[in-house]
């Protein structure tokens, strides 16, 4: 997501032993190290981060971390939670429990959702696959556990400032994005975890991929991430900022499921890093994996309006082609666009023109008339961008016949 923010609550129920790898993917070594050919599992890290970083679990953190100062970051997430939970899960949750259906897909597709696991199980509680994909890397999970109480400091401080978005406005914003593209600490393993955190799961595998030029998965081995650690990956798209991390940690699978619950079912998160402007995203290796979804549930919010824009056409045509329902601010998909598919559009709250001055105007224009020719309907939380006026607002797109 391109510029806004969010919040939730902190479940904890047991500690992080007895989690389950073997359901994931096969048996997985004790390290996670994974023998020749088999998948590398991080999840001790992703153990970790869910602890350390996000202050998941009860379990005691490792000796070579800082007990005081582990709890004072964890007393300043708890706040974070309560407040993310009582403005934003428990208000959202009740709002989309009626309008769902029940046949909504549980394969989610949420393009420039960087940093958003989060909203992507707001909004989709049933969810047992969730792509998000935005221009950051994943980032490099081992790092973490190597920082000494001085670096460790300082990156729970650089991570709660860049948070404070997410959990305070349901949103992250491009800078924060940005910020955390380097450093112990990486924005999207850190952010996503905290997602998942919040609204009350646990990790149980944590693996790193490329994208084959068909589309299918290829898990990296040990063995791969070894060879990949001198390359360091490089920023998508012009004006971006490089990493200072490999190559290897550029696309993150992460599993999870219910806290304390060993037969809670599964939920797979992807985030992928890929440029979604049609030159890039056309015939490109992402647009088959998303194709090989099948039909999907999608989402969007704070996406700088580039829907609207004629140079992302590939990945809207994406998704009108191949979503059943979709939840977004307005900066999803055009009205004309949509009618012209054979969906409807329903708003809530109000909007009187996009947030940002450079937007599209003939489809602000649109969305202005949309709303305004719709009556009213209260919208109890926010949902991306606010409007021009900084009024909260939301739309629902379905199929025709699904609206009647």
């Amino acid at each position: 997501m391109c510029k806004s923010m969010s919040r939730s609550s902190l479940v904890v129920a047991v500690g992080l032993t007895g989690l389950m790898l073997a359901a994931v993917a096969g048996p997985v070594h004790a390290e996670g190290a994974g023998a020749a050919g088999e998948a590398r599992d991080f999840i001790n890290d992703a153990k970790l981060f869910y602890r350390v970083v996000a202050c998941g679990g009860s379990e005691e953190p490792p000796a070579s971390v800082d007990r005081p100062l582990l709890d004072k970051h964890c007393a300043e997430m708890q706040k974070r939670y309560t407040h993310f939970t009582d403005t934003y899960i428990t208000p959202a949750r009740a709002f989309f429990a009626p309008l769902r259906p029940a046949t909504v897909p549980t394969t989610i597709v949420y393009p420039f959702g960087g940093g958003d696991l989060g909203g992507a199980l707001v909004t989709y509680p049933d969810a047992r696959e969730i792509t998000t994909i935005s221009l950051e890397h994943a980032g490099d999970p081992t790092r973490l556990g190597t920082l000494d109480k001085k670096h460790l400091a300082t990156a729970l401080s650089a991570y709660r400032d860049a948070i404070e978005g997410l959990l305070s406005l349901n949103d992250s914003t491009t800078d924060n994005m940005r910020k955390l593209e380097k450093g112990g600490i990486p924005g999207q393993l850190s952010f996503h975890i905290t997602g998942m955190t919040a609204l009350g799961f646990e990790p149980v595998s944590l693996k790193f991929f490329k994208l084959q030029d068909d589309g299918a998965i290829h898990y990296y081995t040990a063995a791969e991430v070894e060879e990949l650690a001198p390359k360091t990956a490089k920023k998508i798209k012009e004006g971006w900022v490089d990493t200072d991390f490999s190559q290897a940690f550029t696309n993150m699978e992460l599993t999870f499921r219910k806290v304390g619950d060993p037969h809670a079912p599964l939920v797979i998160h992807r985030h992928i890093a890929a440029n979604l402007a049609t030159k890039a995203f056309k015939g490109s290796p992402l647009e088959k994996y998303l194709l090989a979804r099948g039909k999907v549930a999608a989402m969007t919010k704070a996406a700088s309006y580039l829907l609207w824009s004629d140079n992302f056409t590939a990945i809207r045509d994406y998704l009108l082609g191949n979503m059943q329902w979709m939840a977004s601010d307005a900066t999803g998909v055009a009205p004309s666009a949509a009618k012209k598919a054979g969906f409807v559009q329903t708003t809530y709250g109000s909007f009187t023109g996009p947030f940002l001055e450079d937007a599209n105007k003939s489809v602000g224009e649109e969305m202005v008339k949309m709303w305004s020719s719709q009556p009213h309907r209260k919208l109890p939380f926010r949902y991306g961008y606010p409007d021009a006026n900084k009024a909260v607002h939301l739309m629902i797109t379905a199929p025709a016949e699904a609206k009647k």
